[in-house]
């Protein structure tokens, strides 16, 4: 039993620093306050594609496909750039993951996913069109965030749709300048899915992001 407790001894303090180290070095969120920004990396596959899927092909709704095209300051693309994202489900309420997480992970539920821009700077997300939250006045939305390695995390301004009813004029003006750019998408429809493109600027309006390549 001794050495048992020895042996595990041992290990922990072999593995502790490893495990300090790994929460270290992740992108420091900016743009604050951000409740539950650091859930980005709970899950984060290790191998990405410019193509994820969020919601299950079989999951109810309709049919959604979210792309668009991340850039500088300039409108250079932006390759190897991580999209997160994630939303309600038809009923407007986000599931449960398989495995409860607890916190703020679990606010934002299993539908959620996460994209690498390519070489051109384009990402895409299949999934559902999100249902508006029970009993309010809050449009659909979609939720996003930037990963950019080894520079910073942050959240930008939620995927709004035109032809939401619930979607003000006001909140139109409000956001065309938002952070990341326009939230504000026209959505149209193609053989049963809806498209939407969001683009994204990285750094725009973000409070506190490291800028290093325009003053």
């Amino acid at each position: 039993m001794k050495r048992r407790q020895t042996l595990l001894g041992l290990l922990s303090a072999f593995l502790l620093p490893i495990v300090r180290a790994t929460a270290a070095d992740r992108e420091p969120v900016v743009g604050l306050p951000c409740d539950g920004c650091e859930v980005v990396f709970d899950g984060l596959p290790s191998k990405l594609s410019s193509h994820a899927r969020i919601a299950p092909i079989n999951e109810p709704g309709e049919p959604l496909r979210l792309w668009g095209k991340v850039t500088d300051r300039r409108g250079h693309p932006q390759s190897g750039v991580i999209v997160y994202a994630y939303h309600t489900d038809k009923g407007g309420r986000y599931p449960p993951p398989v495995a409860p997480l607890g916190g703020s992970r679990t606010r934002h539920g299993r539908l959620r996913g996460w994209a690498r821009t390519d070489t051109k700077g384009r990402y895409r997300f299949d999934t559902i069109r999100p249902g508006r939250y029970p009993g309010r006045d809050t449009p659909e939305h979609i939720h996003m965030h930037a990963i950019e390695p080894g520079r910073a995390t942050y959240y930008i301004d939620d995927v709004l749709f035109r032809d939401d009813p619930k979607l003000t004029a006001q909140q139109v003006r409000e956001l065309s300048q938002g952070r990341g750019g326009s939230g504000v998408t026209v959505p149209t429809e193609s053989n049963g899915t809806w498209l939407v493109r969001r683009d994204i600027v990285l750094g725009l309006n973000i409070p506190g992001y490291p800028h290093s390549d325009l003053p």
